[in-house]
């Protein structure tokens, strides 16, 4: 039962190759072709979008943000956004479900970060470690978990990623599977429901992405 309950979220495709991965470049066929040539109603949709996450994420960095800081995070959240909504569609890869992906996209940016936070801010990254305020007796202490919280940051960042799109699918599908054993009423508060869970998973899918992407940016505020 539990097997083909997580089957849904098994990256193997036809041909011995793990083809359906490619769903998450599927977002780019959803941008129409004028797009990319013209001004018009999805390009200015897309402007004002880009536009008000670009004033969020350079109040977030702050004054030292160099130009074009805030176009990685913003390219950030909308590939997770494409993905999280592409997986709400029936039979496309979920690929923002799989830490395999979101480890990928999480643990390069800490590493960069923290490797241009040492070799660039050395005396900031050691203070960063002892908050102020810290009585000398607990300052072995918070090093240790200071530095304990740091390493695991792209664990979180994935693992929180990952766990909030695969619940979701999950209940999504143990509700999907009673409908055959169900009455018609009881049927149709079950279509009620799964509407509902769905409109849910639409809210979280745009969530998860802009938390994602808002950690991210404090974390390379953290140091610039």
């Amino acid at each position: 039962m539990m097997a083909n309950l997580f089957s849904i979220f098994d990256p193997v495709a036809s041909f011995n190759l793990p083809l359906n991965w490619l769903a998450s470049l599927l977002g780019l066929i959803f941008l129409p072709w004028a797009y990319w040539v013209q001004s018009n109603r999805h390009a200015k949709f897309f402007q004002m979008i880009m536009g008000q996450l670009h004033g969020e994420f350079k109040t977030l960095v702050g004054p030292s943000a160099s130009k074009g800081h805030t176009m990685l995070f913003i390219s950030l959240f909308m590939f997770i956004l494409f993905n999280n909504f592409l997986g709400l569609a029936p039979y496309v890869f979920t690929a923002s479900s799989h830490l395999a992906m979101t480890l990928s996209l999480a643990f390069p940016l800490w590493l960069a970060f923290m490797i241009y936070g040492w070799f660039n801010h050395t005396q900031h990254m050691l203070a960063h470690l002892v908050p102020l305020g810290t009585p000398g007796v607990l300052m072995p202490f918070m090093v240790l978990i200071e530095t304990t919280s740091n390493v695991i940051r792209p664990g979180t960042l994935a693992v929180r990623l990952a766990a909030n799109m695969i619940a979701g699918h999950l209940l999504l599908v143990l509700l999907g599977n009673q409908g055959p054993s169900l009455s018609s009423s009881i049927l149709s508060l079950l279509l009620v429901t799964q509407i509902l869970l769905l409109t849910l998973e639409s809210a979280v899918a745009v969530i998860q992405s802009y938390v994602f992407a808002v950690l991210a940016t404090l974390y390379s505020s953290e140091v610039v």
